[in-house]
Formats: C-alpha cells, sequence, structure tokens
C-alpha cells in the first residue's frame, strides 16, 4: 500500500472517531445537561489530525502536476 493510501484510510478512519465526540456532544446538550470539559474537548485531537492529512491530500495533486511538469522539461 503506498503512502497516499495509507493516508486515506488513516484520514476515513479518524473522521469516524472525530464523530464519536461530536455526535455525543449534541446528545448530552440536547438532553439539556452541560458536558465535562473532557467530552467538550475530545474532538480536538481528531480534528487536527484531519487537518494535516486533509491537507496533505488537497496538496497532493498539485505537487505532483509540479513534480511531473518539472520532470518534462
Amino acid at each position: 500500500m503506498s503512502m497516499s493510501n495509507s493516508i486515506r484510510t488513516f484520514h476515513r478512519w479518524t473522521s469516524i472517531v472525530f464523530m464519536i465526540p461530536v455526535i455525543a456532544n449534541f446528545v448530552i446538550y440536547g438532553i439539556g445537561r452541560k458536558p465535562q470539559a473532557w467530552v467538550t474537548y475530545a474532538p480536538l485531537l481528531p480534528l487536527a489530525l484531519l487537518v494535516f492529512t486533509g491537507l496533505y491530500m488537497f496538496f497532493l495533486p498539485y505537487v505532483a502536476k509540479r513534480r511531473n511538469a518539472g520532470g518534462a522539461r
């Protein structure tokens, strides 16, 4: 498996992990309670990982295009 495919897989699984505490926050606020701090801040680590892997996947086509254009010269 290439590095790009493994990062895509990691990004997908991290998004699932991210959604679990987000849904928990909505449920807790929905029943009228205030969640504890660890429940509120639990989505931040997966969100940071999603930002980095998402930026990698966003810039990957541009880097590949530049790499291919540079090799054709």
